[in-house]
C-alpha cells in the first residue's frame, strides 16, 4: 500500500511539474550589431568601428506565465552593450534598457518599471521606413523623442478594428526635483487598415531639476503600393524655457526588390521656430539584405546640412554622432551586420 501511495505521489508531482513548465517560459535573446563607419565632419575624416548602426546591441531575458483565466504575468530584463568593445552601455545599471513586470489579458497589458515609451514602440515605425534608426534617418538626427523611462506605469489597449493605443506615466524619484509626483506623460495611437497606416503621439517630459518641460508631438502616415511604401511624417517640439522650438518634416519611401531586401530613401527638414534661422536638412539612404531570419547585412549613408548656429549630427541607432561646429555639414556612411539570437 505504501509503495502504491509513493508511486501515485511521484506521478502527481511529475504531472504538476510538467503543467507548471507548460504554463511558463523564459527566453534568452539578443542582438549584436557591428559595423565600420566613415565620417567627414568639422574635425576631418574618421574611420571607426561602431556598434549599433542599425539596431542597438543588447541582450535580455523575457518570460511569461499563464496563470489561467486568460491572464498572463510577463516580465522583461534588458541590457545594452557595445559589440566592438564588450562594454556595458551603462556600467552602473544591471539592466539599463528594460526592467519591468506586467500582466496581460482581454483588457490589454499593464506594465510597471523601466520600459520603452509608447511613442518609441508605436510611432517610430510609422515615421519612416527604417523606424527612425541609422544615420540615414533625418528623424533620428532631429527628433528629441524619449526612448525609455524609469518608474513607468503603462497600459496597452487591445486592438479594436485596427486601432490600438498605449498610455504611460512615469513617477519622480530621488534623482529629480521635486522627488515625488509625475514627471513624464506619453500617449500614442496607431491605426492599420490594409495598405494604410496612421500613427500619432504626444509626450511631456520634465527635466531633472523641474525647471523646464519638453512637449512634443509626432505623426506619421504611410501607404503600401505593390513592393513600395511611401511615408509622410511631422514632428514638433518645444522646451518651455524657450531653448528649443522646432518643427521637422520628413518624406520617405522604401522598395523591396525581393522579400529579403529593402532600399529606403529619406529627406527631412528641421525648421527653427525661435526665429534664429538655425535650420537644417538631411538626405539619407539605407539598404538592408537578410541573409537569413537571424542575420542581416546593411549599409547606410547620410548628408546633413546645418545653417547658422544649428549643429545637428548624424546619429547611429545605438550611439551619438560626432560633434560638429555650428553651421557646418556632416557626412557619413556605414556598412554592418546584425545578428539576432
Amino acid at each position: 500500500m505504501k509503495k502504491l501511495i509513493f508511486t501515485l505521489t511521484g506521478v502527481a508531482f511529475a504531472c504538476a511539474f510538467n503543467l507548471a513548465h507548460a504554463q511558463s517560459a523564459v527566453t534568452l535573446y539578443g542582438i549584436i550589431d557591428n559595423g565600420i563607419e566613415y565620417r567627414n565632419t568639422t574635425g576631418g575624416s574618421v574611420v571607426r568601428a561602431v556598434s549599433g548602426g542599425l539596431f542597438a546591441s543588447r541582450y535580455g531575458l523575457k518570460g511569461s506565465e499563464d496563470i489561467g483565466g486568460g491572464i498572463k504575468i510577463n516580465f522583461q530584463l534588458e541590457q545594452g552593450f557595445s559589440g566592438v568593445t564588450g562594454a556595458a552601455a551603462n556600467a552602473s545599471a544591471a539592466f539599463n534598457r528594460q526592467a519591468w513586470l506586467g500582466v496581460s489579458g482581454a483588457f490589454g497589458e499593464m506594465r510597471i518599471g523601466l520600459q520603452n515609451t509608447p511613442q518609441y514602440i508605436f510611432i517610430n515605425p510609422e515615421l519612416d521606413p527604417v523606424a527612425v534608426m541609422s544615420i540615414g534617418s533625418p528623424m533620428n538626427s532631429f527628433n528629441s523623442l524619449t526612448i525609455r523611462e524609469n518608474n513607468a506605469i503603462s497600459w496597452f489597449t487591445p486592438t479594436f478594428y485596427g486601432l490600438t493605443a498605449q498610455f504611460m506615466i512615469a513617477l519622480r524619484d530621488a534623482t529629480t526635483q521635486p522627488v515625488n509626483g509625475i514627471q513624464f506623460y506619453n500617449a500614442a495611437v496607431r491605426y492599420v487598415n490594409g495598405p494604410f497606416r496612421l500613427g500619432a503621439g504626444y509626450e511631456q517630459a520634465a527635466n531633472a531639476t523641474g525647471t523646464s518641460i519638453l512637449k512634443l508631438f509626432n505623426a506619421g502616415a504611410s501607404v503600401e503600393v505593390g513592393a513600395a511604401r511611401f511615408y509622410l511624417a511631422y514632428h514638433t517640439e518645444r522646451q518651455t524655457d524657450d531653448t528649443v522650438k522646432r518643427d521637422v518634416y520628413e518624406v520617405s519611401g522604401s522598395y523591396s526588390f525581393t522579400p529579403a531586401d529593402q532600399l529606403s530613401l529619406m529627406y527631412g527638414y528641421a525648421h527653427d521656430r525661435l526665429g534664429q534661422g538655425n535650420n537644417a536638412q538631411q538626405i539619407g539612404v539605407t539598404y538592408s539584405y537578410s541573409l537569413s531570419k537571424r542575420t542581416t547585412l546593411y549599409g547606410s549613408a547620410g548628408f546633413l546640412q546645418n545653417r547658422n548656429q544649428a549643429k545637428f549630427t548624424l546619429n547611429g541607432t545605438g550611439y551619438t554622432g560626432l560633434a560638429v561646429a555650428p553651421g557646418t555639414d556632416s557626412r557619413g556612411m556605414i556598412v554592418g551586420m546584425v545578428h539576432r539570437f
